[in-house]
């Protein structure tokens, strides 16, 4: 079994932890319109979804973003106070990210910052995903920095909206492992992004072993139904607790735009099974 560590260190495979979705970014919500109304629907596992209007915030509020993000929003409050009894994954999680471009740590901070309070403003979002973020170790200090400046952020805009700090969520999008000490510099990282082929092969970090299950999201792309329960096991073996499969992949979906093109812009045929698998009472 390749994706086994090479020290055979025991990974957490007891479903004490419930699995749960993250969505990298779903396309435009006029054009994925089921795909923003089932992020709302109850009894999805949802742990959080990332906004992204215009490779960020845009120039100005988005009204179909809005709605949507109130969606989302409502959904989470009705979890949190007992409304949707099968919402309990939401109810702990069901956060709304602003994504933030990092470049590979080529974005001036300034404009990362300010991309971040016109979420905040606009969007009332819970915490934000760096997408490519860099993943070496000459660059943790600036990310350090960023996440700081960020967790900041959260934490006055949730204490102005409810009196008291819940805490934001930050995920780092580094698509790999990264050098170790980004571990400590976020609430979560992306470890892996890309297609079924790799991903059944992979290997984990043997650094990750140290780590709860909740730290790391896998996201992977062209996942035959047939093999759903496959990637299930290696996502919990290698310690992941926020997954995306689908299976779609860019070049099978072409078509214009990034929305079109991106596997993870759009649901995959399977959505309503694998949410039955992963949902609420599922554990291995």
């Amino acid at each position: 079994m390749p994706y086994l560590t090479s020290t055979g260190t025991a990974r957490r495979t007891s479903g004490a932890e419930q699995l749960g979705f993250g969505v990298p970014g779903y396309a435009h919500p006029l054009l994925a319109p089921v795909e923003w109304a089932e992020l709302a629907r109850p009894g999805t596992p949802l742990h959080w979804a990332v906004l992204d209007i215009d490779n960020g915030p845009g120039a100005r509020p988005d009204p179909h973003c809005l709605e949507a993000a109130g969606r989302l929003r409502n959904a989470r409050e009705r979890a949190v106070h007992g409304e949707e009894p099968l919402d309990a994954v939401r109810a702990s999680a069901g956060r709304l990210l602003g994504r933030l471009d990092l470049v590979q740590g080529n974005r001036p901070f300034g404009e990362l910052v300010a991309d971040a309070r016109s979420y905040l403003d606009w969007y009332r979002v819970d915490g934000f995903y760096l997408d490519r973020c860099p993943a070496e170790r000459q660059d943790l200090p600036a990310v350090r920095r960023l996440t700081s400046t960020l967790s900041a952020l959260l934490a006055d805009s949730d204490s102005a909206q409810h009196g008291a700090q819940h805490g934001g969520h930050l995920v780092l999008g580094h698509d790999t492992h990264p050098y170790p000490g980004y571990a400590e510099a976020a609430d979560q990282l992306v470890t892996f992004r890309g297609a079924w082929t790799d991903y059944r092969w992979s290997q984990v970090a043997e650094w990750t072993a140290a780590y709860p299950p909740g730290r790391f999201a896998h996201f992977v792309h062209g996942v035959p139904r047939t093999h759903l329960d496959e990637a299930v096991r290696i996502a919990r073996w290698q310690g992941a607790g926020t997954i995306f499969f689908t299976d779609r992949t860019g070049e099978a979906d072409p078509g214009k735009g990034r929305g079109q093109s991106d596997p993870f812009a759009t649901l995959p045929r399977y959505w309503d099974e694998i949410v039955s698998r992963i949902g609420p009472g599922i554990s291995e």
